[in-house]
């Protein structure tokens, strides 16, 4: 008979998984180092990155939630509009999976 081995059940709220799903994701990662040395706005990524501004504004708020980045400053616009300057909180990340559980670091701005 064989014995199957399970992994162990993820919990709902792992923040290391949900980080570690962010750094996976190719457009979060790109949004999230691109602001290593100067913030940016949603429409500044967008345009830089070539990203749709609907996903760039999800990918923010998905970051944002897992305080990878900060709102660095509030701008008004000539129309009277405010929008958000972000900027990655993270230089680094390295994540190691040597066992079911992994481990991640991250390596703040300096």
């Amino acid at each position: 008979m064989v014995k199957k081995l399970m992994l162990p059940q993820l919990k709902k709220y792992d923040v290391t998984q949900k980080v570690i799903e962010a750094l996976a994701d190719s457009e979060s990662r790109t949004i999230l180092f691109s602001m290593i040395k100067k913030g940016g706005t949603a429409a500044d990524l967008s345009n830089k990155l070539k990203i749709p501004l609907s996903s760039v504004y999800k990918k923010l708020a998905d970051l944002e939630e897992l305080t990878l980045i900060e709102v660095e400053q509030w701008l008004l616009s000539d129309k009277g509009r405010k929008y958000k300057v972000y900027r990655s909180r993270i230089s680094k990340a390295e994540i190691s999976i040597k066992k079911p559980e992994p481990t991640l670091i991250l390596l703040p701005l300096k």
